[in-house]
């Protein structure tokens, strides 16, 4: 039975932590300590990984859970993930506010995705660390197999990464997750991971990279935030941040960074 309701928000899952960490029990002050440190993992990771990474049994991490005041674990991911996305309506709220702004015209929209993918791509080059950029490209370059992936938005990019690829006659592999075939055993030493993934984050994705740094297996990350999990990993990590119109985000700096990528790597094999 819940002793208190559940954290509405995030500040408030913090607040209760605060509350509730004296005293605790070894195995869920381990939950609490992890947590606490780690919470960007709780939106993307499963029972099973939180348990694994704080060191402690599933059910340790379920009875934390519900003295947080929460039913189990799925309750408290979903605030989370819902903090995620709240910042982001879904499309028909969209729709809905560009035609009531009077911005919903081709032309319009044209206009302002246009004005839009110019300042995304102007903060590409002006934050762009070029030696990040570097290592990605030698890392690609080096590679016997270059792994891409990317779900949900981030499909696009990664899917014109892998036909880039074999345009250039590199071995490659998409991850697509089609049929939820997950094809993480394919990847093998010599190998990199391109993976891309921007908030709310894709928990398949975190996943192979976290599989492919624990292998020893180098991973290029294009995320969007300091708070994206792959920020967390042993990774070379360039951040591009898109900028929207209407809640719209398109994808004109990332695929722009992609491209760069797949052309800098190729060329480098030729030296």
């Amino acid at each position: 039975m819940r002793q208190r309701p559940a954290p509405r928000s995030v500040e408030g899952f913090h607040d209760r932590l605060l509350e509730i960490q004296e005293g605790l029990p070894k195995r869920l002050r381990q939950c609490a300590e992890y947590l606490a440190a780690h919470t960007d993992r709780i939106a993307v990771s499963t029972v099973a990984e939180i348990a694994a990474a704080a060191g402690v049994q599933p059910s340790a991490v379920m009875r934390f859970c519900q003295l947080m005041g929460f039913s189990g674990y799925s309750e408290m991911q979903k605030l989370f993930r819902d903090s995620l996305t709240a910042a982001w309506p879904d499309y028909r709220e969209r729709l809905k506010g560009l035609r009531d702004s009077g911005a919903g015209s081709p032309s319009a929209l044209l206009a302002e995705f246009a004005e839009a993918g110019t300042r995304s791509l102007e903060a590409l080059v002006s934050n762009v660390d070029s030696r990040q950029l570097d290592r990605a490209v030698k890392v690609i370059s080096e590679a016997r197999t270059v792994h891409v992936a990317g779900l949900r938005r981030a499909f696009p990019v990664a899917a014109y990464l892998a036909y880039a690829f074999e345009k250039m006659e590199r071995p490659a592999m998409l991850h697509s997750r089609t049929a939820n075939l997950d094809a993480r055993h394919a990847v093998r030493e010599g190998d990199a991971l391109i993976a891309i993934t921007f908030a709310p984050y894709s928990a398949a994705t975190v996943d192979l990279a976290e599989h492919c740094t624990a292998r020893g297996v180098p991973v290029v990350a294009i995320t969007d935030t300091a708070l994206s999990p792959l920020m967390q990993l042993d990774a070379i990590s360039l951040m591009v941040r898109e900028v929207d119109f209407g809640a719209f985000r398109a994808l004109s700096a990332t695929l722009a960074l992609a491209t760069t990528l797949a052309v800098a790597s190729g060329a480098k094999m030729l030296d």
